[in-house]
C-alpha cells in the first residue's frame, strides 16, 4: 500500500530542513525506508508476488545510492540518518 500524503508530510517535517522539503537525501531515504518496510511485511503473506519484489529491489538500490551520496557529501548527516532510521546494526 503506498504512503499517504499525511505520512509523507510527517516524514518531511521530521527529516527535512523545512516542512515542505521533499528533495533532501534524508527525506528521500526516510520515505524509501518506510515503503521498503511496508513491502517486506507484504511478502510474508504474498510469497509469489515477484513483480513487487522487483520494485522492492529497485527501491533498495535507490536508497543505497542515496546513502552513498550522503556519506560522500556529509558524513555527520549520514551517521545521523542511519541512527534515526536504525539501518545498521
Amino acid at each position: 500500500m503506498p504512503l499517504t500524503k499525511e505520512q509523507k508530510q510527517e516524514l518531511m517535517k521530521k527529516y527535512g530542513k523545512t516542512p515542505n522539503d521533499s528533495g533532501s537525501p534524508e527525506v528521500q531515504i526516510a520515505i524509501l525506508t518506510t515503503r521498503i518496510n511496508e513491502l517486506s511485511s507484504h511478502f510474508s503473506a504474498n510469497v509469489k508476488d515477484h513483480h513487487s519484489r522487483y520494485g522492492l529491489l529497485k527501491m533498495v538500490g535507490k536508497r543505497r545510492s542515496l546513502l552513498v551520496y550522503l556519506q560522500n557529501k556529509n558524513i555527520e548527516r549520514y551517521r545521523k540518518i542511519l541512527q534515526e532510521l536504525d539501518l545498521r546494526k
